[in-house]
């Protein structure tokens, strides 16, 4: 065995175009997969070892350098028997050891065995040496075991085209899309391994129709990336053309005055889609920009991978690009034929645009009878009916919250609860406009549009078109009064109707966006600091399903309270500051962030730990004193030691203090005078004997300590501060 010989590796497979939207995740599954592979098996070296992983259009390719030749041989201890089984009373192997041995080496290898404790017993042990694999076998491993593990979306079956590099007798073959010839190089050398039925060799082919030569022998693993770039006239790196379409993408924009927004997936796709970038600039009629912006983009985004541009006012303009994969002198019949295809497209954009407005809103209301829900929960207009019915309960709760309540705010109230039960009325009829069916994506979007064309208050508008917000993590909330109470009632409908009749998510499935729906209902009520509490408003909401749903209130409390410690962990607070507000069950999520500043300034404080740790004794007593009732209240009289009169004295004085303060949601404060316990705290615990032997004296030294948590888990559970 040597490791004297290490040098590069390339693997490339050369397919028919993949499918854009999963190139990345093929492209890190393939490199990745090598690598560990051959890493497992023991060929790279150390630290030393660089993966570059490479991705186009109608290649997957990996280069590592520094690979042995060799894999080092390994050696590893095995458990054959106990000793008892292997050796007789007097020592000699039995049949049962020699008949392990046998295919081992036989009885040669008695020398070799060791004894070594086993549990309670000893057992025979020996040291197996397996030879290393050579760089052919172990890459011939790895490309098997990676190939079979592609997260391929879907699986073809075609035949192989005969060929030189095809093995005889392959016929059907299984794959994401036809394979034409496999690289393989270590160094210099073309290993024999095998792939798809086909034979590796160094020969590769550049682009399809700007290649310089028709095919590319490659004389050494690092020859990869520059004899393609030079002699292909592809950028193989995923990542290096991505930045290259970014470059040109912005230097076409600043050439024509106008910026161009950040869309990673449809970047993403259009990488996947060329393998020699070269933007071009384009334009259409300006007359199509009388259609709603979104639209527009969609059409130009979805359709047909283009990138608009925006004037200086942040305007659509009727300028967008275009990224080709080829690059010829003259570019105008490339222009002339994108402009020439989006010109169809956004023609019927603008004709479902005018064909919609032709039609009111609420025409449309009565057919969402005819558009199902969810078998079990009814149609689109019975989900409307009770997504006003919950808005009506949302407006409800926050007319409760408000005080001094003014015949002006009893006003404003009634206002808020009409245009909400408008807005929820007519919140789903654009599903039935044309628009809508050809993009799904603009629901909500376009029922704005078409309730500003008919005159509706703009309030109402809004509130139609943010009722889906937010749509995404980071998405903006929704504007207005009006739409915040309808996007919580909308989303609460979702999630209590769908909890109700058991559809809720597992593992990575989660097909009504459940998880979604629950982050939004938590950002709206967080960070707009709503005076809503959650259990009440799924309480409240519950009864407009009827008989239709089971109560599943405690399954989605819970998973709401999952939902909002991911989201406030993401946003950089510890699981212990986390979990010390959430484990109160705070109603009110608007407190959260008041809450957990007020933890943090607390964890600040010197007496912090020592109080912390002081809580979580006092609760661990509480929980262990099966025979103590909690409703039990302290009784003066019976306070004998001085720690525990002084104990009292402090919590009565904090007590009061902290509770004011909680009351005018100054939580830092609340927390901050807690810091006068620390010294009779520690006092109690070292002076007072908690469990007495006499019981009422016990009990009243419980219903102390009971008091004292009370006093100091109000705006958070301390005990959990203490990991």
């Amino acid at each position: 065995m040597t490791h004297s010989h290490t040098t590069s590796l390339l693997i490339e497979l050369l397919v028919e175009e993949l499918p854009p939207k999963a190139l990345r995740k093929l492209d890190t599954a393939f490199a990745q997969g090598i690598w560990n592979a051959l890493q497992a098996i023991g060929l790279l070296d150390g630290e030393a070892s660089q993966l570059t992983h490479y991705a186009s259009p109608r290649r997957l390719a990996v280069h590592i350098s520094k690979v042995s030749a060799q894999a080092p041989d390994r050696t590893q201890a095995t458990k054959l028997m106990p000793v008892s089984v292997a050796f007789s009373a007097d020592g000699q192997p039995t049949p049962a050891l020699l008949k392990k041995l046998a295919p081992l080496g036989g009885s040669e290898l008695l020398p070799l065995l060791r004894r070594e404790p086993d549990g309670k017993a000893e057992s025979v042990f020996i040291d197996i040496t397996t030879p290393g694999l050579s760089i052919e076998k172990a890459v011939q491993q790895a490309l098997d075991q990676t190939l079979a593990q592609l997260p391929i979306p879907k699986v073809m079956t075609y035949q192989l085209e005969q060929g030189d590099n095809v093995i005889p007798g392959w016929t059907n073959t299984h794959f994401v899309r036809p394979a034409h010839s496999l690289v393989a190089l270590h160094g210099e050398q073309v290993l024999r391994v095998q792939a798809l039925g086909l034979q590796a060799g160094r020969r590769t082919h550049g682009h399809r129709f700007e290649t310089k030569l028709d095919a590319i022998d490659l004389h050494h693993a690092d020859d990869y990336a520059q004899r393609l770039f030079h002699d292909g006239a592809v950028i193989a790196s995923r990542e290096e053309r991505r930045l290259e379409i970014e470059r040109q993408l912005a230097a076409k924009a600043a050439a024509l005055g106008l910026s161009i927004e950040h869309d990673d997936a449809l970047l993403d796709e259009v990488t996947a889609l060329v393998e020699r970038p070269h933007v071009l600039a384009c334009q259409f009629e300006s007359d199509f920009l009388q259609v709603p912006p979104e639209c527009l983009i969609l059409t130009m985004k979805a359709n047909q991978k283009y990138f608009p541009l925006h004037d200086a006012q942040g305007k659509l303009t009727h300028h967008f690009l275009v990224v080709s994969n080829v690059a010829p002198e003259d570019t105008r019949a490339i222009v002339q034929g994108n402009e020439r295809v989006i010109r169809p497209r956004l023609a019927d954009a603008k004709f479902f645009f005018d064909q919609d407005r032709k039609r009111t809103l609420e025409s449309r209301v009565p057919e969402l009878d005819k558009v199902v829900y969810h078998g079990k929960l009814g149609s689109q207009r019975q989900r409307s009916e009770r997504v006003a019915r919950i808005a009506q309960a949302v407006v409800h709760q926050l007319s409760l919250a408000t005080l001094p309540f003014t015949a002006e705010a009893r006003d404003e109230f009634e206002v808020l609860n009409s245009k909400a039960q408008q807005a929820a009325y007519l919140a789903k009829a654009d599903l039935l406009s044309e628009m809508v069916g050809e993009f799904p994506e603009l629901q909500g979007i376009m029922g704005g549009y078409y309730a500003r064309h008919e005159g509706l208050r703009d309030g109402v508008a809004i509130a139609i078109e943010d009722h889906y917000k937010p749509r995404f993590a980071g998405d903006a909330l929704p504007r207005n009064h009006t739409g915040t109470v309808l996007a919580l009632a909308d989303k609460l409908e979702t999630l209590i109707g769908l909890f109700g009749i058991g559809q809720l998510p597992t593992g990575d499935k989660d097909p009504y966006a459940l998880r979604r729906h629950a982050l939004g209902v938590i950002r709206i009520l967080l960070e707009k600091n709503l005076p809503l509490a959650l259990p009440e408003l799924i309480a409240q909401s519950i009864p407009v399903f009827g008989d239709l749903i089971n109560n599943p209130t405690q399954a989605l409390l819970a998973f709401m309270q999952d939902r909002l410690a991911v989201l406030l962990r993401e946003q950089c607070y510890t699981a212990l500051e986390v979990d010390a507000i959430l484990s109160l069950e705070p109603p009110r999520l608007g407190d959260i962030p008041a809450r957990l500043a007020a933890v943090r300034a607390f964890t600040q404080l010197p007496e912090s730990p020592s109080l912390a740790a002081a809580n979580k004794r006092v609760c661990n007593i509480l929980k262990k004193a099966s025979d103590f009732s909690e409703v039990l209240s302290v009784n003066v009289d019976k306070l004998l030691e001085p720690a525990e009169k002084a104990l009292y004295a402090c919590i009565e004085s904090v007590a009061a203090d902290a509770q004011r303060k909680f009351a005018q949601h100054e939580y830092i404060a609340s927390l901050q005078v807690l810091a006068a316990l620390k010294l009779p705290v520690d006092q109690f615990f070292e002076e007072v004997m908690v469990n007495a032997e006499d019981a009422e004296l016990r009990h009243n030294r419980l219903a102390l300590l009971a008091r004292l948590r009370q006093a100091m888990n109000q705006v958070a559970d301390l005990s959990r501060l203490v990991a």
